[in-house]
């Protein structure tokens, strides 16, 4: 996940590099794409959107890999779920993946990113 995201970034980097030059521009759309991505998965990571703007100062590769383990291991979360998660999050008392959640049905009409 992290290949699939850092490479297009840099393809999309040497296309506006060689458009309109080295510069500002060149170097925002180089973490163009790994923000996106990141904003995408944060809500299943127990991250919030607004993470993927550590990309503009730096940890932003660190909290991407981060995110995409999160969003790997997900059926078998070993973290503990955010304040407004815990409503739709269980304690899962399966002795196969102990120490772990689950996530519950969601409520009707909501989507992860709804804003409670």
């Amino acid at each position: 996940m992290l290949v699939g995201v850092v490479v297009p970034s840099l393809v999309l980097r040497e296309l506006i590099e060689s458009r309109f030059g080295r510069g500002p521009l060149a170097d925002l759309s180089a973490v163009a794409v790994p923000m996106a991505a990141t904003a995408w998965l944060a809500p299943y990571a127990s991250y919030r959107r607004r993470d993927a703007l550590l990309w503009l100062v730096g940890p932003g590769l660190y909290v991407f890999a981060v995110i995409a383990w999160r969003v790997a291991l997900a059926p078998y979360r070993d973290w503990s779920p955010r304040p407004e998660e815990k409503a739709r999050m269980r304690w899962s008392r399966d002795p196969e993946h102990a120490g772990t959640w689950y996530l519950t049905e969601p409520e009707s009409g909501t989507r992860h990113t709804s804003s409670r």
